[in-house]
């Protein structure tokens, strides 16, 4: 049975191993943050932080893979943990622990890259924090992947996972426009575009390489004879 069309594939679903890592750390960080004085929430921000100016003004280049564990709202920390039970755990069951992880670095990443550099263009100081990029690039993954499985949103929305990620889509873009927050919005689309590359077969990266060597490798093959008497031919 194709698990990408099985509806029900979330039932019984529990948070997996890597999904539960990168919970923990945020969580603990988070909380680290949440509870310090002042000083420490300065601190935190100057060397933890994704900021146009911690990332292109003093080039602190780690702050883009640390950022990710950094949720300066308690709100927030909810909603990632809410989804990281739900709905992300079926996505690491499907790559598996590696691929998942690199793709919670590299969206995470991608958007603090982006976001911060759209940040620099732009006044004030704008942070790119929290799992939010690789959460709403995942629930894009798991419209493509699970596009006709049913979920239940909040344990009472019935929706496929194309209508989830497509209604996730609204949801973000009005969160950016009504909140003006720009550079965390272009973030936030640069992951969520990276996740439809990573998982659309029209777009992804790899399947285009995959081609192109094919297309590559034919181009060296030649028809010679077998047996002239016989005319049989081979690669």
């Amino acid at each position: 049975m194709d698990r990408r069309r099985g509806a029900g594939f979330l039932s019984g679903a529990r948070i997996t191993t890597g999904a539960l890592w990168l919970l923990l750390l945020e969580l603990g960080l988070s909380l680290v943050y949440l509870f310090a004085n002042e000083q420490g929430q300065a601190w935190m921000i100057n060397y933890l932080l994704a900021t146009d100016e911690a990332v292109w003004g003093e080039g602190k280049v780690w702050t883009l893979f640390t950022t990710m564990f950094v949720e300066p709202r308690f709100i927030g920390l909810l909603f990632h943990g809410l989804i990281l039970w739900m709905f992300i755990p079926a996505l690491e069951k499907w790559w598996g622990l590696k691929r998942f992880l690199i793709f919670a670095v590299a969206t995470s990443a991608t958007a603090a890259v982006i976001g911060s550099l759209a940040g620099s263009f732009l006044d004030g100081v704008h942070a790119i924090a929290g799992l939010d990029a690789f959460i709403f690039a995942s629930i894009v993954a798991y419209g493509v992947i699970f596009a006709k499985s049913r979920v239940y949103f909040f344990a009472v929305l019935p929706l496929t996972g194309k209508q989830l990620a497509w209604g996730m889509t609204a949801f973000v873009t009005l969160m950016v426009l009504v909140g003006q927050e720009w550079a965390t919005g272009a973030g936030w689309a640069a992951a969520m575009l990276l996740a439809l590359a990573l998982t659309s077969d029209r777009l992804s990266p790899w399947l285009w390489w995959m081609q192109w060597r094919h297309k590559r490798v034919r181009r060296h093959l030649k028809l010679v004879p077998k047996d002239d008497k016989n005319k049989r031919w081979m690669n």
